[in-house]
């Protein structure tokens, strides 16, 4: 599991993909009646990108394929930023109750979806009923997003502001390059397999 960083590179085309998975068990009776059992409890994302155009000069094409070989293509993991999905402002985590010492960093989608954050970017501000803490004095945080104060949060509601990646891999072990003209190349294909946990 490694913790390079996929490179920011221009060229980026419009219509980027973003699937997200779960799976579920269904066995369907005689009757025509289902029973459905979930098997995963956070989905798992497929990212689609694609390349318009990489230039030579600039080292845009070996900075991609570079990093593609570097990660024996769908072998290792690595950090991705998404473009939309890459920051949280005052996310609730968390309510104190002067006992729970711990709360694990989280993302919301809408009103209705929560996931965990394993992969921090930057823990911008943690703050217990609105009011700002202070690291290292008043919490720690690990490297998997895991927040513990040192003294238990007496009461409301705790939050936090900052950025984080997705842990992700490339979803296929080889990777296509196609020549436009002198020193212009495309890739229309870099499909990444992503989750905001570590299970990738």
């Amino acid at each position: 599991m490694g913790n390079a960083i996929f490179p920011k590179l221009p060229g980026l085309a419009p219509g980027t993909g973003w699937e997200p998975a779960f799976a579920t068990k269904i066995q369907t009776a005689s009757s025509g009646r289902e029973y459905r059992a979930s098997l995963m409890a956070n989905p798992i994302y497929t990212l689609n990108l694609k390349y318009n155009f990489l230039l030579m000069r600039r080292q845009e094409l070996q900075t991609l394929i570079g990093f593609f070989l570097a990660r024996k293509g769908a072998f290792d993991s690595f950090l991705y930023e998404h473009p939309d999905d890459s920051t949280v402002v005052d996310q609730q985590i968390g309510i104190a109750n002067g006992s729970t010492l711990s709360f694990q960093l989280l993302r919301g989608i809408g009103t209705e979806f929560i996931e965990p954050v394993q992969n921090p970017k930057m823990v911008e501000a943690i703050k217990v009923n609105g009011v700002l803490k202070t690291l290292g004095t008043d919490y720690t945080v690990s490297a998997t997003g895991l927040v513990t104060f040192i003294a238990a949060p007496l009461t409301g509601s705790v939050t936090w502001s900052g950025s984080y990646y997705y842990r992700a891999r490339f979803a296929d072990d080889s990777s296509t390059y196609n020549k436009l003209m002198a020193g212009i190349w495309e890739n229309q294909k870099v499909d990444l397999i992503a989750s905001l946990g570590t299970k990738i």
